[in-house]
């Protein structure tokens, strides 16, 4: 009886190693399909802005080396109450393929989002934190921080036209040229974030403020970006602390939603 319930348990932890090695295995064969790069020969900058966002940030060749991006960080969310909820995340980040990967532990459970040109899923969890549904819905927040993160090459995607405004604007001091984001064609999955504007910063050339005018009803969200930091030596630059706020329907802040700050990035592909 002994050596029967020893063997159970022993067909048991087998098993799951098998299956956590499996689980691991297509956790790694989804990764390698979305961290893809660009066609070099067919990859073409087409406007100056562009080019000037990509050069700001480290260049055209940096970019294309660069097919994943990881960050952990430290992420506040500023509850109506005005407490706060603190927690950390770790990003899975990849440029190419318009993805991003959202992953924590939570105190009702682990919980993996992603989102992939448009398309939100939550892979392991539900889909919306409790509590958080009323600050950020959670495909609103993957979105906005995939586009900060991953700005100067959004403008590389032929799925979408950009035009820029030929006059630049103030904002808190600082002069920006808005660059609209209109989709060739509607999103299936989050029609509410096809219209974006992109703020390009007529100093530093960094694409460092973006405002989702179209969220349904009285929402509206700007993410802004700081300090720009590299993911490695010679690398990319991106921001390391990122903040969303909610706007009125003319794209002025008026709440702090979340703060973002990560303390560790690293380009893994």
């Amino acid at each position: 009886m002994i050596r029967l319930f020893l063997k159970t348990i022993w067909l048991v932890f087998v098993a799951a190693f098998i299956f956590a090695g499996c689980e691991q295995g297509h956790k790694n064969d989804m990764a390698d399909v979305l961290a893809s790069g660009p066609d070099l020969e067919t990859l073409d900058v087409p406007t100056d802005y562009a080019a000037r966002a990509i050069e700001a940030t480290r260049g055209l060749d940096t970019w294309t080396r660069t097919k994943e991006l990881e960050f952990d960080c430290v992420v506040t969310f500023y509850q109506p109450d005005d407490s706060f909820y603190l927690t950390e995340q770790h990003y899975e980040v990849y440029p190419w393929s318009n993805s991003i990967r959202i992953s924590a532990v939570e105190p009702q459970g682990k919980f993996v989002w992603q989102l992939s040109k448009g398309r939100f899923d939550a892979l392991k969890g539900s889909e919306q934190l409790d509590g958080l549904s009323s600050i950020v819905e959670s495909h609103y927040f993957a979105e906005v921080i995939l586009n900060i993160i991953t700005a100067p090459v959004r403008f590389l995607d032929e799925s979408v036209e950009f035009a820029k405004v030929p006059e630049p604007v103030r904002i808190q001091g600082q002069w920006y040229y808005p660059i609209e984001r209109r989709m060739k064609t509607a999103l299936e999955v989050v029609p509410d974030l096809s219209d974006a504007v992109f703020y390009q910063n007529r100093d530093s050339s960094f694409v460092d403020m973006l405002w989702f005018p179209r969220l349904g009803g009285e929402k509206f969200l700007i993410v802004r970006g700081y300090d720009y930091s590299e993911v490695e030596k010679r690398g990319v630059l991106v921001p390391t602390k990122i903040e969303i706020f909610r706007t009125d329907a003319r794209g002025d802040s008026q709440k702090r939603l979340v703060e973002i700050d990560c303390h560790t990035l690293t380009r893994t592909k």
